[in-house]
């Protein structure tokens, strides 16, 4: 496949990051509103895209419309889209970004600068969205998820959750896959912040595409990265 243009790319990462948030197909106004573009430039992009086999478009008549009306164009990724967006980095785990991502937030959360764990969840929430490296996006969401567990460390029904994340990767243990189904949760726990739980809920099946591509040897290196952000963070 032809490789994808710049802006090819962010009009495809931001409709994957809407479907995945709403899962349901998403109108292209919603796109061209989150880009900051017109609608037509978005209509376009969607059916250029449609012709390269990223993006699939069906009609939708609103819920409540009766007797003849117009039907919406609302646009969903192929399961082609997800695969061409992990390769944009090659989908290959880079050492480089890996030894930058891991001491860049170890050295946040073990700052002064990082008392204040909201505020850096917000930082990495703002990120995710817009990373299409598989290696600090990894890195990140496993932060984001720690980050998300301290926000409700005094809740009793979760002590369980976070003594098995401590084991993380460890033979016999939690495995850095059953963490995608956490964010999940996340998003029904009353005492987490609904948009936390949301936005991270949203990552899940991009977090489990990512993760499938990985070696043992880096899933490793996440699983020990992830005992230790929580080491740092207390829990």
């Amino acid at each position: 496949m032809k490789a994808l243009t710049g802006r090819q790319r962010e009009f495809l990462g931001r409709l994957l990051d809407l479907y995945q948030q709403e899962a349901a197909p998403v109108h292209y106004s919603i796109i061209a509103d989150r880009l900051g573009v017109g609608n037509v430039a978005a209509y376009e992009m969607m059916r250029l895209l449609e012709e390269r086999g990223l993006v699939q478009s069906e009609y939708q008549r609103p819920e409540d419309m009766r007797g003849p009306g117009r039907s919406s164009v609302v646009f969903r990724p192929t399961p082609l889209a997800m695969k061409v967006i992990l390769g944009l980095a090659n989908g290959r785990w880079s050492e480089r970004e890996w030894e930058q991502a891991r001491t860049r937030i170890l050295d946040q959360l073990r700052s002064g600068k990082a008392a204040d764990y909201e505020a850096l969840l917000d930082e990495l929430l703002e990120r995710l969205p817009d990373e299409h490296s598989p290696t600090v996006f990894l890195t990140q969401m496993l932060t984001a998820i720690a980050l998300g567990l301290h926000s409700v460390k005094g809740v009793a029904d979760l002590k369980g959750i976070r003594n098995a994340l401590r084991k993380v990767g460890l033979p016999g243990e939690l495995d850095l896959s059953a963490l995608a189904g956490l964010t999940v949760g996340f998003s029904l726990v009353e005492h987490l912040n609904r948009r936390y739980g949301s936005a991270l809920a949203a990552h899940a099946k991009k977090y489990q595409a990512v993760l499938a591509g990985l070696t043992l040897e880096n899933r490793g290196r996440l699983a020990e990265f992830t005992r230790e952000i929580l080491d740092v963070v207390g829990i």
